[in-house]
């Protein structure tokens, strides 16, 4: 192989591979993607998100992530996906982690901490980039909403291909106030409510985000999402409604592509 020859394939690599790491209020994941393709290049490493969920010990705990995934390219960017609105890499708000990361210079820390370029955005936003990415929205155009349904609701939008970063669709106003509190799969749990009872609450949910948004597809992600079986058939929607694909890889795998796509890059 010729130097020219071997100078181009180092070239390329290192355009196609990329680091997800995906921080959340129990664990800290990540590994080595693809992004041309999206497969993981590593196992999936994870380790516990320390107490507290104080800035400087989850940097030490990237850190130690990110050295248990071997050779990364030195020029391979990095995606970092956090529970948080971020906007211009501060974190403006702070879900299951420290309120010490409420208008925090997060991205700037990671780039002085980890020595590499840093991208910094949003769990669901990540998660809902990588469904359209690779998962069960690849190649629908339109406006696509993700909603994941755990403690809370975390939603992103995705309008054919761009990301609309920050969308807090969870906490939308319904009868009076916020619906997450009776939405979300932690209330069916809190008030054991049956699938048919939870179901009629999604229902006025998704009529809403309907009416606001006229959306052409809905993705469900989260925990509940491998019981999609139990509710899904006691919705009643005008939209088309899936459920997720990814799992657990959707936070690193969004991250990891977010960090090398330049023109949709959360600025």
């Amino acid at each position: 192989m010729t130097e020219s020859a071997s100078e181009s394939t180092e070239a390329t690599q290192s355009d196609t591979v990329a680091v997800g790491i995906d921080i959340g209020g129990t664990g800290i994941k990540g590994a080595i993607v693809n992004v041309a393709t999206g497969e993981l290049l590593t196992d999936r490493k994870k380790l516990p998100t320390p107490d507290g969920g104080e800035p400087d010990a989850i940097v030490a705990t990237t850190k130690e992530l990110l050295a248990s995934l071997g050779d990364i390219p030195a020029d391979a960017s990095v995606g970092i996906c956090f529970p948080a609105v971020v906007r211009h890499g501060r974190t403006m708000s702070a879900a299951n982690v420290s309120k010490k990361w409420i208008g925090f210079e997060a991205e700037a820390l990671f780039e002085k901490e980890l020595g590499r370029d840093i991208t910094f955005v949003n769990d669901a936003d990540a998660a809902g980039y990588a469904e359209v990415t690779y998962g069960a929205a690849k190649g629908r155009e339109g406006l696509i909403i993700l909603t994941t349904l755990g403690t809370g609701i975390g939603t992103a939008l995705i309008y054919n291909g761009v990301l609309i970063p920050n969308a807090e669709l969870g906490h939308i106003q319904i009868d009076g106030g916020d619906y997450e509190p009776k939405a979300a799969y932690s209330a069916k749990e809190r008030e054991d409510l049956s699938w048919k009872k939870w179901a009629k609450r999604l229902n006025t949910y998704y009529h809403e985000l309907e009416a606001l948004l006229s959306p052409d597809l809905f993705i469900v992600g989260g925990g509940v999402s491998k019981n999609y079986g139990d509710f899904f058939p006691l919705l009643e929607l005008n939209t088309e409604i899936v459920v997720a694909e990814l799992r657990n890889n959707a936070g690193i795998m969004g991250a990891a592509r977010l960090s090398t796509t330049k023109s949709l890059r959360l600025e």
